[in-house]
């Protein structure tokens, strides 16, 4: 019995969590047969369910924070588009071709660290009409909201709310300075204490290593979050990032089949940079990831829901609300 193999049983049989001195072992192991196991845990968890979404930026640019990573930081210079918030018409229009499109999953994603409480009242009317006049399920992501705010979202309708750790604890100072790993933590847990599942993940690409990917993921799973966002990093000409290295869909293979043998019953969702993959994620829905985000991302094309759709049924995946 491989390594692997040996692993998938432990899995299986749900005998205890993969620990992190197995996960760093599994790193390394052939990939070819470390996609076809996670692909196998995928469909003994979560069978061939798939959970799509897609996001409208509700307000661009002029964040006050630095990720070193973001088109939209005002401490970077990218030429990224600046609007406030969008109109209830406006965010309700794009709900209803979200709708339109087979797409069960709309989420609001406004820049900055957080939003104001007269936003939020305004969000929240927004959202009330999107679930009056359509059936999509409203997820939001508001950056650091503390746990009234999250309350009231939920009232209004918010099914789950989506807040990215983005890298390791030891890796984050790297990539942002004016928020802390811990503010994160602190948000997330709020939104959790306010009744609202939670949907967190990370950037790959930003200068980590495999420790801190698999320190990410196992973060991911001592919070118990279910829908976990894995982007591949865009590089963005000037933001700090511009020059990274792109990783390769070799290298998002790996990832994503190490994170389904670290949350084997979890929601991963291919999302930012998708569209630089040769071949735009096919390879990793066939190595554990079962959920994306469709359609353009905040600041950079993504790929339409018709072509997705394609390919989900090519690969006899059933796209539906999972909540």
């Amino acid at each position: 019995m491989t390594y692997i193999q040996h692993l998938k049983e432990k899995v299986l049989s749900q005998k205890g969590p993969v620990t992190r001195e197995e996960a760093l072992k599994l790193y390394v192991q052939p990939l070819h047969e470390l996609c076809r196991t996670a692909d196998e845990i995928r469909r003994h968890f979560c069978s061939n369910h798939f959970d799509l979404c897609t996001i409208i930026n509700g307000k661009s640019g002029r964040c006050s924070e630095n990720c070193r990573f973001c088109a939209q930081s005002s401490h970077n210079h990218t030429g990224a588009e600046e609007y406030p918030l969008l109109s209830p018409e406006d965010i309700l229009a794009q709900a209803k071709k979200a709708q339109d499109q087979g797409i069960p999953r709309y989420s609001i994603v406004t820049s900055g660290k957080s939003l104001s409480d007269r936003e939020i009242k305004e969000i929240c009317s927004t959202v009330k009409r999107i679930r009056k006049e359509t059936s999509l399920s409203v997820c939001v992501s508001f950056g650091l909201l503390n746990e009234d705010q999250y309350r009231k979202l939920r009232e209004a309708g918010v099914s789950r709310i989506h807040n990215n750790l983005e890298t390791s604890r030891r890796n984050f100072p790297n990539v942002c300075t004016t928020h802390t790993f811990d503010d994160k933590l602190r948000s997330i847990r709020a939104a959790s204490a306010a009744g609202l599942p939670v949907c967190s993940g990370g950037i790959m690409g930003l200068g980590e290593t495999k420790e801190d990917r698999i320190d990410l993921a196992l973060t991911l799973q001592g919070l118990g979050i279910k829908s976990i966002p894995v982007n591949m990093l865009n590089p963005i000409p000037g933001t700090p990032f511009e020059n990274n290295p792109r990783l390769s869909q070799e290298d998002m293979c790996r990832i994503i089949s190490v994170f389904r043998f670290l949350l084997p019953d979890a929601f991963i969702r291919l999302a930012g940079g998708r569209g630089l993959l040769p071949d735009k994620g096919k390879s990793c829905f066939l190595s554990g990831a079962n959920a994306a985000i469709t359609g353009d991302m905040l600041t950079t094309a993504g790929i339409t829901a018709q072509t997705d759709h394609g390919l989900l049924k090519e690969l006899g995946y059933e796209v539906k609300l999972y909540e």
